[in-house]
Order: structure tokens, then C-alpha cells, then sequence
């Protein structure tokens, strides 16, 4: 990993590696709010989980900007959230600059290779956060067979898994065929993003693909309840 840098402009930091890639941001007035579009479209899931008292347990892999946590830790406050971080620098950085919450009965974060982690873990998650990847946008392991097959076997009943593929520097079919190994036909790739950006979700469970038009409602009660719009990503879901 290059040198963790943060920069500021337009009221927005930016989290960075020793490159110009963003690794993660956040709007100084509005902490909480989800600023990038790719982290918005992986709580997708939201609107698909059972109930409002869904998720109970989440799986955050690779901390970044701490924009997942933010969130979750604001508007989801009963629910336990663990974070796998491979870089103590980045948590550091996260508590100075991007207001990490502090550890907590709901909060915790582990320093460790995330497939490792993941391999030796007996934990059951309702959601699956993936977003990790190094000074050059190589995700590794994370984008792996073993690792999504260690992903379903730890979801829990009705779970789904949330993956960023960063794909604007090499096609995403590589990894949607492990995905599809992993999770069979319970995969929908949603439409890239204008960053470069693809949103993977897989489901334990749940028959694909998704039904936009079922997910019209709760997508405008999430929206009431936090401010998060995700009825963009289901009109783009629409046009496919």
C-alpha cells in the first residue's frame, strides 16, 4: 500500500493511497450521508432484507473512509457491525479524519487479511460489505472463488453480499463468473457506475433477478427513514 493521503475540496474528503484513485470520501457537513454512487447502490440490499430490524450483523470488509460505518452506525444503531481492515494506517486515519465511531458493543474492528479472517470466522452476517483494494485498485484475494464461497457460508438465512468491482481498468466478467460459482444464479451485476464502478449483489436465498418496480416503496420509506435515495439505481435497473 502507498502512502495514505487525504485531500479536500468542495466541502468533500477524499481518502487516496499514494494515487490519485479515491479510496473513499466523505461530505464534511453531512458525515453520515453515503457521497460516493457506488456506496450508495451496495445498500441495495436494504431494500430486499426482512423487516425494518434487518440487517442485525454486518460484515464491512476493507474500512476505507469509513462511509459504510457512518452510516449504519447513524441510522441502523441497533445493529453489530464488524469491520476488517488488512491496514492499521487506514483505521488511524479514519478516526482522525473521516469520525470513525468508536468501538462499541455495536462496533468492532478487526486488523487482519479479510480472506483469512473470513475462513477462520464461525460468525453468521446478515449483510456482506466487500470494498477493498490497494494503492493500484487490485482487490486480491477479495475477488476470489475461496472467498465468496466463505462470504455464502457465512451469511446467515435470507443474507446477501454487497461487492464493489472496480472495473473501468479491466472487464467485470471474471469476477461475475466466480460470483456465479460461488452463489449460482443468485447474482445480479447492477448497471456500471459513472465513476467506473460496478455494484455486485449475490444472495444466500432470494430468487434474482431483482424487481425494480416492487422495490419502488420501500426504496421511498429507506428515503424518509435516512435520506438515502436509491430510486436512481432502480430507474437504471429499469432500463437494462
Amino acid at each position: 500500500m502507498g502512502s495514505i493521503e487525504t485531500s479536500e475540496k468542495d466541502g468533500v474528503r477524499t481518502l487516496h493511497f499514494g494515487s490519485a484513485l479515491v479510496q473513499g470520501a466523505m461530505r464534511v457537513a453531512r458525515p453520515w450521508s453515503l457521497e460516493l454512487e457506488y456506496t450508495r447502490e451496495m445498500m441495495l440490499p436494504l431494500l430486499l432484507g426482512a423487516g425494518r430490524a434487518w440487517p442485525r450483523a454486518v460484515l464491512q470488509v476493507g474500512l476505507g473512509a469509513a462511509s459504510f460505518t457512518r452510516f449504519l452506525h447513524r441510522h441502523f444503531p441497533a445493529t453489530r457491525v464488524a469491520v476488517v481492515e488488512i491496514a492499521p494506517a487506514v483505521v488511524a486515519v479514519a478516526r482522525q479524519s473521516f469520525r470513525l465511531p468508536p468501538e462499541s458493543h455495536h462496533l468492532s474492528i478487526a486488523i487482519a487479511e479479510a480472506h483469512e479472517w473470513l475462513a477462520g470466522s464461525r460468525r453468521r452476517f446478515d449483510l456482506v460489505l466487500v470494498d477493498g483494494f490497494d494503492d493500484e485498485g487490485n482487490a486480491g484475494m477479495l475477488e476470489s472463488l475461496p472467498f465468496y464461497l466463505n462470504c455464502r457460508e457465512r451469511l446467515a438465512p435470507g443474507g446477501f453480499l454487497a461487492a464493489n468491482l472496480l472495473t473501468h481498468r479491466r472487464p467485470v466478467h471474471p469476477v461475475a463468473r466466480r460470483l456465479r460459482e460461488a452463489f449460482g444464479e443468485r447474482v445480479q451485476m447492477l448497471p456500471p457506475c459513472s465513476s467506473g464502478n460496478t455494484v455486485a449483489i449475490a444472495a444466500r436465498d432470494a430468487a434474482f433477478p431483482i424487481d425494480p418496480a416492487a422495490l419502488r416503496e420501500p426504496a421511498l420509506a429507506l428515503k424518509a427513514r435516512t435520506g438515502l435515495d436509491l430510486t436512481p439505481t432502480l430507474d437504471r435497473l429499469s432500463l437494462r
